[in-house]
């Protein structure tokens, strides 16, 4: 336990420089997450810039220098294709990132244990999936400890300290709350609408969107209730390998320390 302080210290501390600010007052104004593509979609798009993430530990990319690509996944709740797309990842050697709500832990025991077993990192996405704006710092404190602590009971591991707001709503408040909290939030550069279980938009269709705006240092969301997703995974990631680009594990991010 004293370990994971530490490190959860050494994270917030690195990604600041300095620790100045971190008692001051914040805005609570509800900011939607959005990312705008370049007009060549093979350059790191633009997003919103009306509050420095780098001042919060937040991400929506890594290195744009490098052909690196982070590949996530929201797990609001299981609509049976997240098994696929373990056994996709695992026979790709690929590593991922899943953002999961205490009650998705609760429901889906074998699927999280695998999940850690194969090396993913299970992020939080908080208790109830509320906008996080619309709560107190002290009930959004509350809603990621009693997640991290939830999986702790569940697992004997301690969640790794990677937040995702529900519906990439977000404000100053909630990002300075997150890492006061020793997570880094994470947004994205990329994702599409395949969230809606009956209007799914196939596995070929998935597979040009996803491909068609690959970019240096991408976090790529990806929801797992998709069943176009999962069909289209495999082909995805050997396509992008053979593009040049590696996918790599939020621990991989600029300035995060792994011990």
């Amino acid at each position: 336990m004293m370990k994971e302080f530490f490190r959860k210290t050494a994270v917030a501390v690195i990604c600041l420089g300095v620790m100045l600010g971190l008692g001051a007052a914040h805005s609570n104004d509800l900011k939607r997450w959005y990312f705008e593509r370049n007009a060549d979609p093979r350059q790191p798009p633009g997003a919103s810039a009306e509050i420095d993430l780098a001042a919060f530990c937040a991400y929506y990319l890594g290195d744009t220098t490098q052909k690196e690509l982070y590949l996530t996944f929201d797990e609001g709740y299981e609509n049976g294709f997240t098994a696929v797309i373990l056994d996709v990842l695992l026979d790709k050697g690929v590593p991922a990132a899943f953002f999961v709500t205490k009650s998705y832990i609760r429901d889906n025991p074998e699927l999280i244990k695998r999940m850690i077993d194969e090396g993913h990192v299970v992020g939080n996405h908080t208790v109830r999936h509320k906008s996080s704006p619309g709560l107190t710092v002290t009930e959004l404190e509350k809603e990621l400890t009693d997640t991290a602590d939830f999986f702790h009971e569940q697992t004997g591991q301690e969640m790794p300290p990677f937040f995702r707001p529900p519906m990439g709503e977000y404000s100053a408040q909630v990002l300075a709350a997150a890492q006061k909290a020793g997570y880094s939030t994470i947004f994205w550069s990329f994702a599409y609408k395949d969230w809606l279980v009956d209007a799914q938009p196939g596995a070929a269709a998935a597979h040009k969107k996803i491909m068609e705006n690959l970019h240096n240092g991408e976090i790529m969301l990806l929801h797992a209730v998709s069943s176009s997703n999962a069909e289209a995974l495999g082909g995805v990631i050997d396509a992008a390998k053979a593009q040049g680009y590696e996918f790599k594990s939020l621990w991989c991010l600029p300035n995060i320390i792994n011990d």
